[in-house]
């Protein structure tokens, strides 16, 4: 099925059915575009880390370069593990369970999914998540 890209001046809103068609093409093209930009961050990585080398004869300006290039990998697994992430959100529009909790099967609200598009819980769920995470952290 062919998928046209929204307009750029569109926002989904509260006025309109859920999760409609319209919706669900935005949300599939910024998560499309969101994953796209890592893609292009991790390919830079490479390309800078085939180029660079430890070629530094100073010792520490070699430990502040291998320091970089750790941080740098340490960003890129965790953009890894996003995309991942995204991956999922976008199985989730094409079998239409996208935007709703994982947990009670309620709609996550349109702001949370803006701020975090590929967030399964709502937010009352994501509280109570949080909630037994720090009990327990305590105990």
């Amino acid at each position: 099925m062919p998928r046209s890209k929204p307009s750029s001046s569109y926002k989904p809103s509260d006025k309109e059915e859920f999760m409609n068609s319209r919706q669900r093409e935005y949300f599939r093209q910024k998560l499309l575009q969101w994953r796209q930009s890592l893609l292009d961050g991790s390919h830079e990585t490479l390309s800078h880390l085939q180029t660079g080398g430890m070629h530094e004869a100073d010792l520490t300006d070699r430990a502040s370069l291998e320091t970089d290039t750790s941080i740098e990998l340490r960003t890129r697994d965790r953009e890894r593990k996003l995309i991942s992430k995204i991956d999922e959100a976008l199985r989730r529009i094409e079998d239409g369970t996208y935007g709703y909790c994982v947990e009670t099967n309620e709609p996550i609200s349109l702001r949370r999914l803006e701020a975090r598009p590929i967030a399964t819980l709502s937010i009352e769920a994501q509280e109570r998540h949080e909630r037994i995470e720090r009990t327990h952290r305590d105990d």
